[in-house]
């Protein structure tokens, strides 16, 4: 919920700095920035602090930012707030998946499969909360005179002596991150309530405990995790982003066909993730990888060879949002089979996850720009599926290779 609160909101932001949109995109880079720091200090402080206190003072400044960011008057303001709160919230995103694996080990796939599932049930709900919160009072020649006002018309002098904090101009705006802001509050309780419950005795018992697995290419498997998830994350967030303006420009679709394109693959995106939880009760996750990226493969194959068919569109965008929900959690519950995964690793691939999220569609938007006749999305997205379906069994491979006799077991199984 707190990353996708800020697209349907961004006007409705710029205006409260008054800025255009144009001129304010620099908090999209402020919270990737923030994101990648968070990465990498969350993933030491994971192995050196209390788990469930790091989590809860993440929660915490996460629900603080949320109540300060509709109130800041100055753009340099809210892109810093950006940058810390890209920080804590990645900060949270690491801290789920290593206390899942510290928990439950190998055998947490449902659970890690229900962590990630929130993830999508979260960025489905908030634009219906920001559409219903903020739009609803703000009238339509406020909503696009931002977008169209030239940045000389700002003024640097207005904005110097703009103040630096004040009450939003729209109300609904700070009702809108209020209420994020105050489940996150909430949620933060729960850590805190767990840190102080449980006795470091307990802690040092459970920890001794667990076994520890290291495989003999652990550094390797890290490395070609992160190119996996760089070109996974990549394409996900490339389809998710530019298929609306895909459907209109070079499909011919009307822009109500287009958004409900666009909305076709995030819903089946969810839905799958919910299904996932059950699925990964029985199935071994190097399986429902296989299947992801068999059904990655082949829906990208039809979108690229049948690009103007609307049809052909609805079926495969339906089949690749399915297609690429269950990688990302099946693939941190797999490589935990064969080797240990800390506070370190886990930032290490989510960095790449990171990286390719950022990457990829800045470098698509540029090269679409060049050919706007070629549907330069849909090749990435065969492309990223060719690679992905590639690197896997070489990832496989070299997790079981050499086996000790306990794992061999679990080798045989998942063959």
């Amino acid at each position: 919920m707190c990353i996708a609160i800020l697209g349907p909101t961004f006007q409705d932001l710029a205006r409260n700095v008054n800025r255009n949109i144009s001129s304010l995109s620099l908090i999209f880079v402020g919270r990737a920035s923030g994101y990648l720091c968070g990465s990498l200090i969350g993933g030491v402080l994971f192995d050196c602090m209390n788990h469930f206190l790091l989590l809860g003072l993440s929660l915490l400044t996460t629900a603080v930012g949320l109540y300060l960011i509709p109130f800041y008057k100055r753009a340099v303001l809210l892109i810093i707030m950006m940058s810390v709160y890209g920080a804590s919230g990645s900060i949270v995103g690491i801290g789920g998946n290593v206390l899942i694996l510290a928990i439950w080990g190998d055998k947490g796939a449902p659970h890690m499969q229900a962590l990630h599932f929130s993830f999508a049930l979260g960025a489905f709900l908030a634009p219906i909360l920001a559409k219903l919160a903020v739009g609803t009072s703000v009238s339509a020649e406020n909503h696009t005179e931002p977008a169209f006002q030239p940045p000389a018309t700002n003024g640097s002098y207005e904005a110097d002596s703009a103040p630096l904090f004040g009450l939003p101009d729209d109300m609904n705006l700070f009702w809108a991150y209020a209420f994020v802001g105050t489940y996150m509050f909430i949620v933060s309780l729960f850590p805190f309530a767990l840190f102080f419950k449980k006795s470091s005795r307990q802690e040092k018992s459970k920890a001794s405990a667990q076994a520890y697995r290291r495989a003999e290419y652990h550094k390797t498997l890290l490395c070609l995790l992160f190119v996996f998830f760089f070109f996974y994350v990549g394409a996900e967030v490339t389809y998710g982003s530019y298929v609306f303006s895909f459907a209109t420009t070079h499909a011919g679709m009307e822009e109500r066909e287009a958004a409900g394109l666009n909305s076709i693959f995030w819903g089946t995106f969810a839905a799958c993730r919910g299904l996932a939880i059950f699925f990964a009760a029985c199935l071994q996750p190097g399986t429902m990888i296989v299947l992801s990226n068999i059904g990655s493969l082949a829906s990208s194959l039809f979108l690229v060879l049948f690009d103007k068919s609307p049809l052909c569109l609805w079926i495969a965008t339906s089949v690749y949002g399915a297609s690429m929900a269950t990688t990302f959690p099946s693939g941190v519950s797999w490589i935990e089979q064969y080797t240990t995964i800390s506070g370190k690793s886990a930032a290490f691939f989510v960095i790449g996850a990171a990286l390719g999220e950022m990457a990829i569609p800045a470098v698509i938007g540029i090269v679409e720009g060049q050919y706007p006749d070629l549907p330069i999305v849909l090749y990435t997205c065969l492309g990223s599926a060719i690679f992905t379906a590639v690197i896997f069994p070489v990832l496989y491979k070299l997790a079981t290779l050499p086996l000790d006799c306990q794992r061999e077991v679990n080798r045989k199984s998942e063959d």
